[in-house]
C-alpha cells in the first residue's frame, strides 16, 4: 500500500472528504449512515487497488492505531 504520510495531500484530501460529510449532514443524512458508506467505499477502492489481503492487513492495524489516538480529531 502506498505510503500516505505527505501532509500536503493527506490535509487536502482529508478537507474535501470532511466538505462531502457536511454537505451529506446538510442533506439530512445520518452521521452514522455517512460513516458506514465513507468506510465502505474506502475499503471497497484500498480492495480494488490493492487486494484482500493488503486490506485485511491494514484493518488489523486499525484497533491499535484508534486507541493511540490517530483518528481523533477533536480534543476534549
Amino acid at each position: 500500500m502506498p505510503n500516505t504520510d505527505d501532509p500536503d495531500k493527506k490535509g487536502r484530501a482529508l478537507q474535501l472528504v470532511l466538505d462531502a460529510w457536511e454537505k451529506a449532514l446538510a442533506e439530512g443524512a445520518e452521521p452514522e449512515v455517512i460513516a458506514s458508506v465513507a468506510i465502505y467505499a474506502a475499503l471497497a477502492d484500498m480492495v480494488d487497488r490493492y487486494g484482500e489481503e493488503a486490506v485485511a492487513e491494514f484493518c488489523a492495524s486499525l484497533p491499535e492505531r484508534a486507541r493511540k489516538g490517530e483518528f481523533t480529531l477533536k480534543q476534549d
